[in-house]
């Protein structure tokens, strides 16, 4: 739950930075302008998000780091997610689900991802399933995220013969 709150704090302050006027940046062209979360918006799904400080998150599961679904889904007649949406992908499990919108990112509802043992670099689907219906994306896993343990270690830590303890 920490991770999750420093990555939405990271992605609001970096949104401040972009959007600021008094700060010179210009919005990046990679970036999707974000729709109000208001009632009928159209529901949206992604891994990760992009930051000011960090590009070509979004989209992309990153090795040995936190790593969230992101959605956009409101229930009838409110901004808010319902409590039934859910996400699932073949490769993913997920965890820590959190039902409110996010500063920084148009979202209102988001969870832990965690890639599954054994899982091949390659692409792969991420749904939401919102309101009875599966929003989905595309996502990849890069090469250096399904690094394996070449040699498993045999045996305890070697921790000195105990002469300096007290």
């Amino acid at each position: 739950m920490k991770k999750r709150t420093a990555l939405i704090a990271a992605l609001a302050i970096g949104v401040t930075v972009l959007t600021s006027p008094a700060t010179g940046f210009a919005q990046s062209k990679q970036q999707q302008p974000s729709a109000p979360t208001t009632p009928g918006t159209t529901a949206t799904v992604q891994l990760n998000a992009d930051t000011a400080v960090s590009q070509g998150l979004t989209n992309k599961y990153t090795n040995d780091d936190f790593n969230v679904a992101l959605g956009l889904c409101s229930e009838p007649g409110s901004a808010d997610a319902p409590k039934s949406t859910t996400f699932s992908s073949p490769v993913l499990t997920f965890s820590d689900y959190s039902y409110q919108p996010a500063m920084g990112v148009n979202t209102n509802v988001s969870a832990d991802a965690k890639l599954k043992p054994g899982t091949a670099a390659g692409s792969y689907q991420l749904t939401m399933t919102c309101n009875g219906k599966a929003y989905n994306t595309t996502f990849t896993v890069p090469q250096d995220a399904v690094k394996q343990v070449r040699k498993v270690p045999v045996g305890a830590a070697r921790a000195g013969d105990g002469s300096m303890a007290k």
